[in-house]
């Protein structure tokens, strides 16, 4: 994919080179056939699917872009680690190779695994907040702000000004907004129980936080004596932006990048789906001995044995070696470098995005696109279904869908209304990218025709997976 010539393969000091292709950091080995089908084909599966993308059929998906969470490729050496899982219920060698994995990266006294990370999620706030508290964060996804509101608290999303600016191109846009942050702690005195920091910065377009935001946060709570923990599901790609972004560490390694960050803090929940590069997996860890011991508890309760949480031995292999290669330069490198080459074709041609492109997916700016659709009739979910209905493609809306309900049964628009398309790590090729360029810029130039939807039926909690859809005009397009 095109780039500008840059640094050599560390990254340590800039070279001049003749080539501008970041090419794929890998070779493939195993293919998978995807099944083409007609736009009728297509049609008839969202309307048996209630136009919700999550009920579509896989097979029904040319370019699977709704999530990257369990998506990717695995490599040769998470396969051939996998065939030495070790099964045994309590104290496998697979699990001490997990933790040696994740304490290494983390320096964390206490490792915690689990099936996912909404699971983690789900044990830190069980043994840490209760009903009443607030629990600020730069901006809670689905099932972190899920989980918050399940114990009765308030999820507060305080991210800085510049990330509630679709268009604005800055380089740290997932940062946390330290003036609120010491207002709202100021505000509710024994009320905040944590904060977290979501690195990289998922519901506000994979922006990332510069390590001089992680301190001076964790500056402002430990003044207070309350713990600071992140949502580190994208940690290494949070770690390469800061390589490439901060001043000061553009001759850092991902690794020690990564390092510091978890040394600024007190803890982490890991979905290990993104950046462990595994199908399966994520952690809880921290350092207060007594939160571990509450939360190692509820572990056993809930998910496994404390050497397991309900993974299988072979994924926790391929969650020690995924671990370590989500940190590697190259990879790194190659997979920034992809989200920015979609962002900017799809920019040249007007379609509005987050700016600048995030490091796991484009998020279209659907209320840009398409200002004649209201709040109400959620504009980013009928762009992603007619993405689909138009080129096969599934995303995923973050709007008013997913975070428009609250939780006294009210409906609030959400602050953006985006559409996001989330690569699965090692999966598709520029080829791949190409066709999904051509099909966003077709849609993109019959906008004007696309109609909103109104939701039929949904749960009210996390509506967004299972709700019904239907067009208001009877169709997607008119």
């Amino acid at each position: 994919m095109p780039a500008r010539a840059g640094r050599d393969a560390n990254a340590t000091q800039e070279v001049t080179v003749p080539f501008h292709t970041i090419i794929e950091p890998f070779r493939i080995k195993t293919v998978e056939p995807v099944r083409q089908t007609s736009r009728e084909e297509r049609d008839a599966a969202l309307r048996a699917a209630s136009y919700n993308p999550f009920k579509l059929r896989a097979d029904d998906v040319l370019i699977d872009l709704l999530t990257d969470s369990g998506t990717g490729a695995m490599s040769s050496a998470q396969w051939a680690g996998m065939q030495r899982g070790d099964e045994s219920y309590a104290g496998g060698r697979s699990w001490f190779a997990f933790e040696a994995a994740v304490k290494d990266i983390t320096g964390f006294r206490h490792v915690m695994p689990t099936h996912q990370g909404r699971a983690a999620e789900r044990i830190l706030f069980g043994c840490a907040v209760s009903a009443g508290d607030v629990v600020p964060n730069n901006t809670h996804f689905d099932t972190t702000r899920a989980n918050v509101e399940a114990r009765g608290a308030t999820a507060l999303d305080i991210l800085t000004p510049e990330g509630r600016q679709p268009q604005l191109i800055a380089p740290f846009k997932g940062d946390m907004d330290l003036e609120a942050l010491e207002r709202v702690l100021d505000e509710c005195p024994g009320r905040v129980p944590l904060v977290m920091l979501t690195v990289t910065n998922n519901s506000g377009g994979g922006q990332p936080v510069r390590l001089a935001n992680i301190r001076a946060v964790a500056e402002i709570a430990h003044g207070r004596g309350i713990p600071v923990f992140l949502d580190a599901a994208r940690f290494a790609e949070n770690a390469f932006f800061i390589k490439l972004r901060e001043p000061g560490y553009e001759d850092r390694e991902p690794i020690e990048i990564a390092r510091e960050m978890f040394a600024l803090v007190d803890g982490a929940a890991m979905s290990a789906k993104k950046d462990g590069l595994s199908n399966m997996g994520g952690f809880l860890a921290l350092n207060d001995d007594a939160l571990a011991q509450r939360c190692r508890e509820n572990l056993i309760l809930t998910e496994g044995f404390p050497t397991y949480g309900g993974l299988a031995g072979y994924d926790l292999e391929a969650l020690a070696v995924g671990l370590k290669e989500a940190l590697d330069p190259d990879y790194l490198r190659y997979r920034l470098r992809s989200v920015a080459y979609l962002g900017e074709k799809l920019t040249a041609a007007g379609v509005p995005i987050v700016q600048p492109p995030g490091g796991h997916a484009i998020y279209i700016d659907a209320r840009a696109m398409l200002p004649h659709i209201p709040a109400e009739l959620y504009p980013a979910w009928a762009l992603s279904v007619v993405l689909y209905l138009e080129g096969g493609i599934r995303s995923v809306e973050i709007g008013s869908v997913m975070f428009g309900a609250q939780p006294d049964g009210s409906e609030k628009p959400a602050p953006l209304e985006l559409v996001r398309l989330a690569f699965p790590r090692r999966v598709y090729t520029q080829s791949h990218v190409d066709y999904v360029a051509e099909v966003i810029l077709y849609v993109n130039e019959r906008r004007a025709r696309i109609r909103g939807v109104r939701i039929v039926e949904a749960p009210p909690v996390l509506r967004h997976f299972s709700a019904v859809l239907e067009p208001v005009a009877g169709s997607l397009m008119v």
